[in-house]
């Protein structure tokens, strides 16, 4: 299965808002490799082995996965107006997907990651 496949395999009433969402993810991840891994798609750093961002159809919301720690803290205070898990940003109504946000945290995640604390 590719991501488009994915798409189609969704329910229609959220493909709009999972398309924008795949659309944010090339747009900002500049380089990065869009797969499939866990049954959703992903995005790696070329070379990488390891999805720094994931999103994916549940059952009952939409969740959009950030995977980098140090993204996450520096977003805290905007993070905490959502519903989040420890790595798992979910949106319950797709009409309601903080698209702005998203943008900040996908374009943050494309820097590189700081260099690991002595």
């Amino acid at each position: 299965m590719d991501v488009a496949a994915y798409l189609d395999a969704a329910p229609e009433a959220r493909r709009p808002a999972l398309a924008r969402l795949r659309e944010l993810c090339v747009t900002e991840l500049k380089g990065f490799e869009e797969r499939i891994a866990y049954g959703m798609p992903v995005y790696v750093r070329p070379g990488g082995t390891e999805a720094e961002i994931a999103w994916a159809n549940q059952k009952q919301y939409i969740s959009f996965y950030l995977m980098r720690t140090d993204v996450r803290d520096a977003f805290a205070d905007r993070l905490a107006a959502h519903d989040m898990g420890k790595a798992c940003l979910r949106f319950r109504n797709p009409a309601k997907v903080d698209f702005d946000l998203l943008r900040a945290l996908l374009r943050a995640t494309s820097q590189p990651a700081p260099p690991p604390a002595c």
